[in-house]
């Protein structure tokens, strides 16, 4: 079986490995072809390498909204060809109409949740996402998505979208109260009363109204206080935020050690606007996340159980900054979503992830092919 990939993150890596071995112990080889980044996708660093997959030759056109990555050499001898669902990817779409013989699968979102799902170009996608012979969908948001497009609720699979998060997990459990105290000194924080908010600082996350919320926490908590760690093109709003407000404090972009111990220190993860896979932080970390029914989520937020792991409001500022407050100064419900947190850690995992997406394929496999291909 072939899984075609446009580019390949780090992130990605540790999954692949996983499936790998997973599929060889069912008695199927795994191959994996991807190709390179766009230029601005590159300047990210966020590569991943595997020495065993195979690298497409690869052309961006129009500005990077088309891109052309050849792999019929390797599809033609697979019985399984599962293809990411973009609609930039010409070569898929040889796959999807033309290639006879290997079943074809598309793997994805279910849609472009932050796009219009009026434009042609969501259209074209709801049109291609029928010419599959299984779908591999990241959440169960995916799986009502791909539903919604007439495809056959027998031939989906969820897989429970995930990354590596043993590092992370170990990380948190070896954090010493003596680096929680250190980090009250640098922050000049008693530490009675901390929100955090961890992301990349962009219009969706709506950073505005993160501000204007913790503000009036504050007023009703006076002894919340507020730390972000990120980056990104809003980093100058929460610069002059915290410089007028002591209580708030920014800290810039923070990663591993360092990322677990200010977790370790917060009450509350604040995020009012999009959520994806950070929600996997909030669950490992056992630090209850809060969010708005914002329109702008990722898949990833069909894994929040709205007062069992976190919170999700109207996209109301009084109703937010209410569950806030409960949160901070109720004792009993905070445990009851730090439980649930630690609940939800174990469910999504990349092992997880690489058993259901290998069950998947073994179901797809045991099935003919169901396209017309012409």
């Amino acid at each position: 079986m072939l899984i075609v990939q446009r580019r390949l993150t780090h992130y990605r890596v540790p999954f692949f490995e996983r499936l790998r071995g997973e599929m060889k112990r069912r008695g199927v080889e795994l191959v994996l072809a991807h190709g390179d980044p766009t230029t601005t996708e590159a300047s990210k660093r966020d590569e991943g390498e595997l020495p065993w997959a195979y690298r497409l030759g690869t052309r961006y056109l129009l500005g990077g909204r088309v891109c052309w990555q050849p792999f019929s050499s390797l599809a033609q001898n697979s019985d399984l060809v599962i293809l990411t669902h973009e609609n930039k990817l010409l070569c898929n779409l040889w796959a999807q109409y033309r290639l006879a013989g290997p079943r074809v699968a598309l793997w994805g979102h279910g849609a472009n949740l932050q796009g219009s799902s009026t434009s042609w170009r969501e259209r074209f996608k709801r049109r291609t996402a029928l010419q599959a012979d299984w779908w591999f969908g990241y959440t169960e948001l995916s799986r009502a998505l791909i539903l919604g497009n007439g495809f056959p609720a027998g031939r989906i699979t969820v897989v429970d979208n995930a990354i590596d998060t043993l590092t992370l997990r170990k990380q948190c459990e070896a954090v010493l109260p003596e680096q929680l105290s250190a980090w009250r000194r640098q922050l000049g924080s008693a530490g009675n009363r901390i929100g955090v908010f961890l992301g990349s600082l962009y219009g969706e996350k709506r950073i505005d109204f993160l501000l204007d919320a913790a503000s009036k926490i504050r007023a009703r908590v006076p002894d919340f206080e507020l730390v972000i760690v990120g980056t990104g093109p809003e980093s100058g709003k929460v610069e002059a935020f915290c410089a007028t407000n002591a209580w708030a404090r920014y800290l810039g972009p923070l990663i591993g050690e360092q990322k677990a111990q200010v977790l370790a220190l917060a009450h509350v993860m604040l995020n009012p606007g999009l959520v994806g896979l950070g929600i996997l932080d909030s669950f490992v970390c056992q630090v209850p996340l809060v969010t708005t029914d914002c329109g702008l989520h990722s898949p990833e937020i069909a894994y929040l159980e709205n007062g069992r792991n976190g919170a999700m409001t109207r996209d109301v500022m009084a109703e937010y900054v209410d569950v806030v407050v409960s949160l901070l100064v109720d004792g009993e419900y905070r445990a009851q979503l730090v439980a649930g947190c630690a609940a939800s850690a174990s469910r999504y995992t990349i092992d997880n992830m690489a058993h259901r997406f290998a069950d998947g394929i073994m179901e797809c496999l045991a099935r003919p092919v169901h396209r017309s291909v012409s």
